[in-house]
């Protein structure tokens, strides 16, 4: 299957969920001295603050798989485009700590289900040889978002605004969501839910329309996997047969945020003062640790579907721990601060060349199709749970001691080299279906070859 500019329209339109999920992620770093200040925030507040959005992306992503399965994931992504506009508007606007955290909750919902449904979207539209570049946009989506929030979180503090900065901060990010929700209107279904709906002949055009080597023989397969489920679990998730990509989903998830990387993203500014940087501008460091988190998650993504999901995740946790016990130690000691930047461009290095580029593509293979969104939603759930508590324990914690978080990072990424060593199973270059067969999902036997 070659790439045409139909699929290519369609995975970018995807993927620029992970655009408005990114700048999110970024832009609270710029704000979280404002807010302090304009709300009188103690380092619990403000956890709260920070994290309020997340517990709203853990509902979200609990629901979504539920709602992507009825309604598809391009109306989906339409609804979560607008619950984002709403939210930039209301936290530019907010007249009161009560009406920030309602507005930021709205954005939680938003970015929690885009998670789910852009991913999924993506894969099922993607070719196997093609499949983890392709879901990985989401990913890129994702960097390219924290470092454009990066850079307007230091145009706006350029501008000298005073107390009002945050306001600014919050209400740029309406331009991307509106970009986001005009692509989504000329873009297909995904040809699998099509398929799971009793619609083949809207799922085999939309197949020709993006160019598939075989629509004819793909349909078929489609309609196989769907018989498949109807004869046994049907839609239902949380059965036997599910467990191991269950534990998939859910481990890589969790482990995704327990190494830190969130709690790096949003505490930055507070992480660096504790380092005594001197004079430099915490905008300027953010802009540095963007970049390199955007250029490294390039080079994952040049690699993905030759390296394979599972190398890169051994190659990153070796990096993440040895980064994290390196910042440990320089916090615990009080000596070598100066080094906290180099290993923390390390780690950012290490994580996006690995978790940070694999984590949604892994989770959106290894389900099938009968139930991809509902096990995407649970993966992601995990996720967001996880990275909710990080961000509302990191700042009370590190209050007390700063090394103690980056300790509890650095287990967590020896525990998941371990894991993934000897647990988890390679995806590259297999089909979805094939997968299916892979992982023991289906009756049928594996073929000796498979066809993308």
């Amino acid at each position: 299957m070659k790439l045409n500019p139909q699929l290519l329209r369609a995975a970018f339109a995807g993927a620029l969920a992970g655009l408005l999920f990114g700048f999110d992620t970024g832009v609270v770093s710029g704000t979280t001295a404002g807010l302090t200040l304009r709300f009188s925030l103690t380092p619990r507040q403000l956890g709260v603050t920070v994290s309020i959005a997340l517990w709203g992306a853990v509902l979200s992503a609990i629901s979504a798989g539920v709602i992507g399965q009825k309604l598809g994931s391009r109306a989906t992504l339409r609804i979560t485009a607008v619950l984002y506009i709403v939210s930039a508007i209301g936290s530019s606007l907010a007249v009161g700590w009560p009406m920030l955290l309602a507005s930021r909750f709205i954005g939680g919902l938003c970015i929690g289900a885009a998670s789910v449904v852009g991913p999924v979207y993506i894969a099922e539209i993607s070719p196997a040889s093609w499949r983890g570049r392709m879901v990985g946009m989401f990913q890129i989506n994702i960097v390219v978002g924290i470092l454009i929030a990066y850079l307007s979180n230091y145009a706006v503090q350029s501008m000298h605004l005073g107390a009002d900065e945050w306001r600014v901060q919050y209400g740029a990010a309406i331009a991307p969501a509106l970009l986001f929700f005009f692509l989504l209107f000329g873009i297909p279904q995904s040809p699998r839910w099509l398929a799971t709906q009793n619609r083949p002949q809207e799922a085999l055009a939309v197949l020709e329309r993006i160019g598939a080597a075989d629509p004819a023989a793909e349909m078929q397969e489609f309609a196989a996997a769907a018989q498949r489920a109807k004869s046994g679990d049907g839609e239902r998730l949380f059965v036997r047969r599910y467990a191991f990509p269950i534990f998939l989903s859910v481990s890589i998830g969790a482990l995704n945020q327990l190494t830190g990387i969130n709690a790096i993203i949003y505490y930055l500014s507070g992480i660096f003062a504790g380092a005594a940087f001197g004079s430099m501008p915490g905008s300027v460091r953010g802009i540095v640790v963007g970049t390199v988190n955007m250029l490294s998650t390039f080079v994952a993504m040049s690699v993905i579907d030759k390296v394979g999901r599972k190398t890169l995740l051994l190659i990153g946790s070796v990096g993440t721990a040895a980064a994290l016990a390196g910042v440990t130690l320089i916090f615990a000691k009080g000596h070598g601060r100066q080094f906290v930047l180099p290993l923390l461009l390390f780690y950012i290095f290490s994580f996006a060349i690995s978790q940070g580029a694999v984590v949604w593509v892994y989770i959106s293979e290894i389900f099938p199709s009968s139930v991809r969104s509902k096990g995407q939603s649970l993966g992601c759930s995990a996720n967001w749970v996880s990275n909710a508590l990080v961000a509302v324990l990191f700042p009370v914690i590190a209050a007390h001691s700063i090394s103690l978080p980056f300790a509890f990072f650095t287990v967590v990424a020896c525990a998941q080299f371990f894991i993934v060593l000897f647990v988890y199973p390679e995806t590259k270059g297999i089909s979805l279906e094939a997968l299916e067969r892979k992982l023991g999902l289906s009756s049928l036997p594996e073929p000796a070859t498979e066809n993308s």
